[in-house]
């Protein structure tokens, strides 16, 4: 009894689909009529079709059927065993070639097979009514066997056709017959396959969205890590001088205090930016910013920059390593000097910022890839995907050294600057 299971299962899964079916319907129409209420495209583009949308044409059988009924076929029991036989492997092969997988197991190719023998058996049996199998067969292979190869099957399928109609009416019906498979294979075949591809389009633009939402989410996170980060460390800095000058120089206490204040100020005016898209990276500012935060942290800065000046793609870039290594040269160095060299040549520009602190005692290599936008490792990422290098870690004299490799052409670094500085809109 294990066949009745089965059927019994397969049965459950198609009211299950059915149902389902109902529903993606259902809300497929709501959307349409909320378009029309509010006159914008509906983006629902409906339930995805199912064996379901082939079942009617199961009428074209009923001549066969009420031959059949009416006596008017030999040996009934024969033809009504070929009919049984015919609509099962006719909902068996549809409602499968709905499914990319099923479509293309060996088992649906066999049971076109088989349909296709049944086919030709019943209509060379009986002729008439019976004849217009071929349509039916012709709308099964037309949903299976989408692809390369489904223009050679179809007109196969219609020389077929029309040899067997020849053979039992004449020309006269088997051109209706031929005509009608070729109609039902090919039509079926192209509005099954562009309604898969307008699916598949869909999908693609949806995920591409969520791929959109979350690379502007990264960014954002990236830029406000370094854009904070950064900024209260200068702070910090400048807080603990003031602090120190407080009692003894009232005058560079103040002057500590009055930086405070401004580079407070420049925060919220770039995080205002910011958020609203409008911020570009600029090296000269960065490295001003890097000698006034060195020096409040009594640092001795030495900024030494040679060779033609860059693109504003690149200095956007290289501005965030300078931010980034500074930042980590007042928090964690321990050093009383940090020089800051940017060479550029005709074809790469080098940024190397090297301090005299106690280095963190591991070798010089490239900074392992990360996800985020913390510290080093999101800017590995983004110097990466601009064609660039990034390598950090402690100078053979001692200290620590970054230093940063970029191509001076802005076309290789459209993509790395979209995802570092914000965009409008």
């Amino acid at each position: 009894m294990s066949w009745m299971r089965e059927v019994t299962c397969q049965l459950g899964m198609w009211r299950a689909a059915r149902a389902r079916w109902r529903a993606d319907m259902a809300q497929y129409k709501a959307a349409q009529k909320e378009a029309r209420r509010t006159g914008r495209t509906p983006v629902n583009p409906g339930p995805p079709p199912s064996g379901f949308a082939l079942l009617p044409w199961l009428l074209m059988g009923m001549g066969a059927f009420s031959n059949l009924l009416q006596g008017k076929t030999p040996s009934p029991w024969i033809g009504g065993i070929g009919l049984f036989a015919f609509n099962s492997l006719y909902i068996y092969v549809t409602f499968r070639s709905f499914v990319k997988d099923k479509r293309k197991s060996t088992s649906t190719r066999v049971a076109l097979i088989v349909m296709t023998l049944l086919t030709i058996g019943l209509a060379m049996g009986y002729g008439g009514s019976w004849l217009y199998f071929f349509p039916l067969l012709g709308l099964a292979t037309g949903a299976a066997m989408r692809g390369p190869w489904l223009g050679q099957f179809g007109l196969a399928l219609t020389a077929l056709a029309a040899a067997v109609s020849v053979y039992r009416t004449g020309w006269n019906a088997s051109l209706n017959v031929a005509y009608g498979t070729f109609l039902s294979t090919m039509v079926t075949a192209a509005i099954l396959s562009l309604s898969e591809a307008v699916r598949e389009l869909h999908e693609a633009r949806e995920k591409l969205a969520l791929q959109a939402v979350e690379k502007e989410r990264l960014r954002f996170s990236r830029d406000l890590h370094d854009l904070l980060g950064h900024t209260m460390s200068v702070i910090v800095v400048k807080s603990e001088a003031a602090r120190r000058l407080a009692t003894r120089d009232l005058d560079a206490a103040i002057a500590q205090v009055t930086d405070i204040e401004a580079v407070g100020r420049q925060a919220l005016t770039e995080i205002r930016e910011a958020v609203t898209g409008y911020r570009e990276g600029s090296l000269a500012t960065e490295l001003d910013r890097a000698r006034s935060a060195l020096s409040a942290a009594a640092v001795e800065p030495v900024v030494v920059r040679s060779g033609t000046p860059l693109a504003p793609q690149t200095e956007a870039l290289l501005g965030w390593v300078v931010r980034e290594a500074v930042t980590n040269v007042v928090r964690h160095a321990g050093a009383t000097r940090c020089s800051i060299t940017v060479d550029s040549t005709s074809e790469r520009v080098r940024l190397t910022v090297t301090d005299n602190g106690t280095g963190d005692g591991e070798p010089s290599a490239p900074c392992p890839p990360g996800i985020g936008g913390t510290g080093l490792k999101g800017l590995t990422e983004r110097l990466a995907a601009a064609g660039g290098s990034l390598t950090a870690g402690p100078s053979p004299r001692g200290g620590f050294t970054v230093a940063a490799e970029l191509p001076r052409e802005p076309s290789d670094l459209a993509d790395a600057v979209l995802a570092t500085a914000p965009t409008a809109g």
